[in-house]
C-alpha cells in the first residue's frame, strides 16, 4: 500500500512564519538562498524600475510603470510591478524583477499562512517587517547586483489611514509621510510629487497626481516606460481604502492617461503648483 500521508513536519503545530517553515524544511526554494556566479550579475536579468504611492483621507494609491530594461535594451513592454499583498495591502517592485516577484509570492504567502494559524491578521506594522525580513534574507543576492527594493503600501483598519514604507537592500524599514517613489526614475517622480500632492485629494485626484508623476519619471528617465499610445499599455495602478483594495480597470486608468497626455499637448513639463494657495494650474 502506497503511504501518501505528508511529513509529520507538516502536520505539527509550528511558526506562523511561512518563510521560516520553509528555511527549515526546504531552505533551496527561499530566493535568497540559491548560488551565484562571483561578480555582478545585474545585467544579466531584467529590472523593474518607477514604483510610486501617496495617501489620501480614507485610502492610498499604488502605482507603477510597465516598462524592465536590460541594461540599454527594454526586456518587457507591459510587465507588472504592483501586486496585491492581501485584502487591505499592496507591493510595488522595482529592482531584479524575477527574484522580486518570486518574493512577493513568498510574502503572499507568509501573510495567507499567518492568518490561517493564528486566526487574525497582521498588523500593518506587522506585514511591514515580514516583508523586511524577506528583504533582508536577499542580502547576499543584492551584493552582487540582483538587489530587490520594494515598495508596500495598504490601509492600516487600526489607525483607519492609508500608509507607506519603504525599504533599503539590506531590509532597513522606513515609514514615508504622503507619498514616495522608488526605482530608476524616483528622484523625478518625486519631484513632481511634491510638486502637484495636497493632502484633500480624492481618490480619482491621487490617482491623476499618481500618474502624472510616472510620467514625469518617463520624461527624464529611459527605463521608466510612459504611457504607451500605440499598444495601449497603462501603468498598473492599486487603489486600497477601508472596503479593501482592488486594481483599477485599465479603461479608467487610460482615461486619466489620456487626459494627462492631451494637457500635456499644450504644456509638455505638465501643471504647476500655486506659489501661495488657490488651485493648481
Amino acid at each position: 500500500m502506497n503511504d501518501s500521508r505528508l511529513p509529520s513536519a507538516y502536520l505539527r503545530p509550528g511558526t506562523s512564519s511561512f518563510s521560516d517553515f520553509l528555511a527549515e524544511q526546504a531552505p533551496d526554494l527561499l530566493p535568497g538562498t540559491r548560488a551565484v556566479p562571483q561578480g555582478n550579475a545585474g545585467d544579466l536579468a531584467p529590472h523593474g524600475t518607477t514604483i510610486v504611492a501617496a495617501t489620501f483621507p480614507g485610502g492610498v494609491v499604488l502605482a507603477g510603470d510597465r516598462r524592465a530594461t536590460m541594461g540599454n535594451i527594454i526586456a518587457q513592454r507591459d510587465i507588472q510591478k504592483v501586486f496585491p499583498a492581501d485584502e487591505f495591502s499592496a507591493v510595488g517592485i522595482a529592482g531584479t524583477a524575477g527574484l522580486a516577484i518570486e518574493m512577493v509570492r513568498l510574502f503572499q504567502v507568509e501573510l495567507e499562512h499567518y492568518e490561517k494559524i493564528e486566526g487574525s491578521t497582521l498588523s500593518m506594522d506587522g506585514k511591514a517587517n515580514r516583508l523586511s525580513a524577506l528583504i533582508r534574507g536577499n542580502l547576499a543576492m543584492a551584493m552582487q547586483g540582483l538587489s530587490v527594493v520594494p515598495l508596500f503600501a495598504g490601509y492600516d483598519v487600526r489607525a483607519d489611514q492609508g500608509r507607506i514604507f519603504s525599504y533599503d537592500v539590506t531590509g532597513g524599514r522606513y515609514e514615508e509621510t504622503a507619498f514616495h517613489s522608488v526605482g530608476s526614475g524616483s528622484l523625478f517622480a518625486r519631484g513632481s510629487l511634491k510638486k502637484l500632492y495636497r493632502d484633500d485629494l480624492d481618490a480619482t485626484s491621487c490617482v491623476e497626481v499618481v500618474v502624472q508623476a510616472l510620467y514625469d519619471a518617463a520624461d527624464d528617465d529611459s527605463a521608466t516606460g510612459g504611457p504607451d499610445l500605440t499598444r495601449r499599455i497603462f501603468p498598473v495602478v492599486q487603489v486600497i481604502t477601508a472596503e479593501g483594495g482592488h486594481r483599477m480597470p485599465d479603461d479608467e486608468v487610460a482615461a486619466i492617461a489620456d487626459r494627462v497626455i492631451n494637457a500635456r499637448m499644450a504644456r509638455p513639463d505638465g501643471p504647476t503648483a500655486p506659489l501661495t494657495g488657490g488651485d493648481r494650474a
